[in-house]
Formats: C-alpha cells, structure tokens, sequence
C-alpha cells in the first residue's frame, strides 16, 4: 500500500471533510486550496485505483483501502498536530508541520511516538 504523498493529502481531506457531510470534488478543491481541474484529475485517478467512488450526484465516497490509507494519515496527522501544540507551537504553524512529517515517518517511528504521547504526556 505504497502511495504518493499527494493521494494521502487527497484521501485525508476526503476523510476530514466527511465527518461534516457529503463531499464532491469542489470541498476537496476548496479544503485544499487546488483549482478544479487538478482535483478532478487527482479523483479520477483515485477512481481508477479504487481508492473512491463518485456517485451519480458526484459524491464522494472512500473504499475500503482508501478508507484505511486515509485513517492511518489522519490520525498521524492530529497525534502530530496535538503534540506540538502542546510543545508551545501555534496550532496553524503544527498542522501544517504535521502535514509535511505524517508522510515520511516509518510506522515504527509512529508506533513510538504515538506510545510516549499517550502514556507518557497524556494529551490524546
């Protein structure tokens, strides 16, 4: 389950946004700051990797293996942006932080990082 960066930035804002309601192209265009044409590239890609499916109304919907690319993402992206926030960073500052380390750190990087945060500092 190797992909690119950019289709867990995808994946992520189509599992964010979904937690508001129904999502079509133009949310993930808008929660991103990309035009248009480039999301509805990205989407047909993803579509035809089965990572989301578009309806006839053109909602949006993960798979199950989008789904799972999407979560794993997510949550390092809030475990990271809660850490440091609690280190003192601005919170707009850490989440975009988080954005940039949640896709190059191993999963047993994570694993630990995750671990000391919840056992040791308590803040999840």
């Amino acid at each position: 389950m190797n992909i690119h960066e950019s289709a867990e930035n995808y994946l992520e804002a189509i599992l964010a946004l979904s937690e508001k309601g129904p999502v079509r192209s133009i949310d993930v265009a808008q929660h991103l700051n990309f035009s248009k044409p480039s999301v509805s590239r990205a989407m047909s890609l993803l579509r035809e990797n089965g990572y989301v499916i578009m309806d006839s109304s053109g909602f949006l919907t993960l798979t199950g293996a989008g789904l799972e690319i999407a979560k794993r993402i997510y949550e390092r992206h809030l475990l990271l942006t809660k850490w440091l926030v609690h280190l003192g960073v601005p919170e707009a500052v850490a989440s975009e932080d988080a954005c940039r380390i949640e896709h190059d750190l191993s999963v047993t990087s994570f694993d630990a990082l995750r671990e000391y945060i919840n056992r040791d500092l308590g803040i999840v």
